[in-house]
């Protein structure tokens, strides 16, 4: 599922793709201009669910699995449906275009800035040692621990300022084509807030219920969130234990330690092969369609073709499997591309002192 406003988009398709984590560069501040927040609500506010069929089909579910009816029900009572929420998920995403727009210059354009780059090499240099055991544990270069937390929350800076019961049960409870999948996130979040030792209602993230620096989903934590830092409890808020999920994260979904990510093509005509983070292909049939990667490159298995639109044509690059396992955080080409670019960026600047966009 935290950067400028123009961003939100991303953080629907997000939602509706349902990643292993939110993975969405968002800045949530609350209710955005034009839309109802609490208090606005066009529906009822406070106490809104203990009517609600389905919050009480839920405290029965829960109830069965341990849990007290009268501590959910006293939980759900001063949760807050928040309206501006289900107005944010309904809003039409981008339709795509047969011809190019640029669309990834202008999503590269968020990211790969200077001041960007500079407080990326800024955050890597704090945490140096805390990354560096997570390469060495997990297998993942840093550049691209760093690069998830820059696109996600810009290093903990963006982490969002919805809290997450709120946004988990309006969206379970009022927001019906999704709620199979939110009433599950609400489920996971509450026993993460009782195993964990939280206060159900302290937690803030993003309007769709994604968390901390690396901005996971309640499911996601439960699966892949560490403690990293050895104090007992794993803290999407920390940033070691943020660092060592998300690299667990990565491995966990197969990442090969040493090899390739992804490398530019030349492509002199590309335009009717068929691209994207999910096609697949042997290195010698893409040669065979006259698109050749830039530099010698080997690694097992089969490739992706990435199309990038850069608005006067298209640029090419070939996927390794590595960058397929970062669409696994977010099923985008431009997000893993993004990702990608911003932590090589930050490497080059921790290296040289200078660094491109």
């Amino acid at each position: 599922m935290p950067t400028p406003m123009t961003l939100i988009p991303l953080l629907l398709l997000a939602a509706l793709a349902l990643t292993g984590c939110a993975s969405t560069p968002v800045k949530d501040d609350g209710p955005k201009p034009g839309t109802s927040g609490a208090g606005a609500s066009s529906g009822p506010s406070r106490g809104g669910f203990l009517n609600n069929p389905a919050a009480q089909q839920f405290i029965d579910r829960m109830v069965a699995k341990g849990f007290d009816r009268a501590e959910l029900t006293r939980t759900l009572g001063r949760a807050e449906r928040k309206q501006w929420i289900i107005d944010e998920m309904d809003r039409a995403a981008p339709r795509p275009s047969d011809r190019p727009t640029g669309s990834w210059t202008r999503y590269r354009a968020k990211f790969l800035t200077q001041a960007n780059i500079s407080n990326g090499a800024a955050f890597w240099n704090r945490h140096a040692a805390t990354l560096a055991r997570a390469e060495a544990q997990y297998g993942v270069p840093a550049q691209f621990i760093v690069g998830i937390l820059g696109v996600e929350t810009r290093w903990g800076a963006y982490m969002g300022k919805t809290r997450i019961i709120d946004a988990l049960a309006t969206l379970a409870f009022d927001y019906p084509r999704r709620s199979a999948y939110f009433t599950g996130e609400l489920e996971q979040f509450l026993v993460m807030a009782r195993d964990e030792g939280m206060d159900p209602f302290q937690p803030v993230g993003s309007f769709a219920g994604a968390m901390g620096l690396g901005q996971f989903m309640p499911g996601s934590f439960h699966k892949w969130a560490v403690d990293f830092d050895g104090d007992g409890r794993r803290n999407l808020w920390d940033v070691e234990d943020a660092i060592g999920s998300v690299a667990n994260y990565f491995a966990s979904h197969g990442w090969r330690r040493g090899e390739p990510v992804a490398v530019p093509a030349r492509a002199a005509n590309a335009v009717a092969t068929k691209a994207g983070f999910d096609t697949r292909y042997s290195l010698a049939s893409l040669q065979a369609e006259g698109i050749t990667p830039v530099s010698a490159v080997t690694a097992p298995g089969e490739v992706s073709l990435l199309r990038l639109d850069v608005g006067t044509g298209y640029d090419y690059w070939i996927g390794f499997h590595n960058f397929y396992v970062i669409t696994r955080y977010n099923h985008s080409t431009s997000y893993a591309m993004a990702v990608y670019q911003l932590g090589q960026a930050i490497k080059a600047r921790r290296g040289t002192g200078a660094g491109s966009v």
